[in-house]
């Protein structure tokens, strides 16, 4: 029986697939310990502001990992995680002004939430296909800042005024600022989440959910419950997406409802294209990229900066089709097939 490409260094790609995970080599470990000095160096030797934008990189790269999972993984098509996000924002910001939370115990609460309401809107909208679900899920997106400002919800969510926060502060008197502080904690968490979601997409929900985006007919017929595994894969992609919205609410310490429009569910699929469909690592370079290019586009351009960040979009799609991770691994395959065999 055929299988699908393997990547040795993300989820399988097939529930079929028995390719054992290649041994952790020194030059692997070396690069994982270079790179985790490299971010535990970084509020030491960046400025607050420089560090602020580390850590919004960080927690967009949450949000775009919860999506990557349902559009890369499960080959669903999701333009309302910029709701998901708000509703983290929303239930973390709550329970800080109104109900007196530490902003650490917000967290919990807010995965849970998120996870609740993503499986419960996921078991009907995912039984839709196609640009039908992306409908379903975009109608979520545009009513989420008008259902904000609500007047039935105004005395919780503040309104059109939002809520104003408390950045936290670092505790037992450590001698860090606020913001070396919060990226600590952000770069924590994520490290837990981008584990736990490796983990899991190896796992057999991981496989699962793959299989269904290949074949769902051949899922089905394999015993796997095809609603109850997209709507659980939904739930987890909105878990991970609320508490990205939960630190972002926390890092910026701020909410307000036309700060989560539309184009925030736009920018988080750009960051899972960009970074590459299917993949774990992507979901960084993809989080850099729509934090830091437009910006650098308004540098270039004060009158047309739009225009600057689409000729950069449009110039990774044609240069890199399947996503910065798919051509380094291109590029990985192709120095690995001119590389000279042992005894040539």
């Amino acid at each position: 029986m055929s299988t699908l490409p393997v990547s040795v260094d993300e989820a399988p790609l097939s529930a079929a697939d028995t390719t054992p995970v290649p041994a952790v080599t020194p030059w692997r470990l070396l690069a994982l310990a270079v790179l985790a000095a490299a971010a535990l160096a970084v509020p030491f030797a960046l400025s607050d502001y420089r560090i602020f934008l580390v850590t919004m990189t960080l927690i967009t790269a949450i949000a775009v990992l919860g999506l990557n999972m349902l559009v890369g993984y499960n080959g669903q098509l999701s333009l309302g995680h910029g709701a998901i996000y708000a509703l983290g924002a929303y239930v973390t910001a709550i329970l800080m002004e109104h109900a007196h939370f530490p902003w650490w115990t917000t967290l919990p609460v807010s995965a849970v939430v998120c996870f609740v309401f993503g499986f419960l809107f996921g078991w009907p909208a995912l039984r839709l296909k196609g640009h039908y679900l992306a409908l379903a899920t975009f109608a979520l997106a545009l009513a989420t800042p008008q259902l904000l400002k609500h007047k039935a919800l105004e005395a919780w969510t503040g309104g059109v005024q939002g809520l104003t926060l408390t950045k936290p502060e670092a505790p037992f008197g450590w001698k860090l600022t606020g913001d070396q502080w919060l990226y600590l904690m952000v770069l924590a968490i994520a490290a837990v989440l981008f584990i736990a979601a490796w983990n899991l997409l190896r796992g057999r929900l991981g496989r699962a959910t793959i299989a269904i985006r290949e074949q769902p007919i051949a899922a089905s017929a394999m015993g796997i419950n095809v609603a109850y595994t997209k709507a659980m894969t939904f739930g987890i992609s909105a878990l991970y997406t609320g508490v990205a919205g939960s630190l972002g609410a926390i890092a910026t310490a701020f909410v307000a409802p036309d700060s989560f429009g539309m184009f925030v569910s736009v920018f988080f699929l750009v960051g899972v294209v960009v970074g590459g469909l299917g993949t774990i690592s992507g979901a960084l370079v993809g989080a850099a990229f729509i934090q830091f290019i437009p910006n650098f586009a308004d540098q270039i351009s004060k009158s047309a900066p739009s225009a600057i960040f689409a000729g950069f979009l449009i110039l990774c799609m044609f240069l890199m089709p399947q996503g910065f991770v798919g051509l380094v691994r291109a590029a990985l395959r192709r120095v690995q097939r001119q590389r000279p065999r042992g005894g040539d």
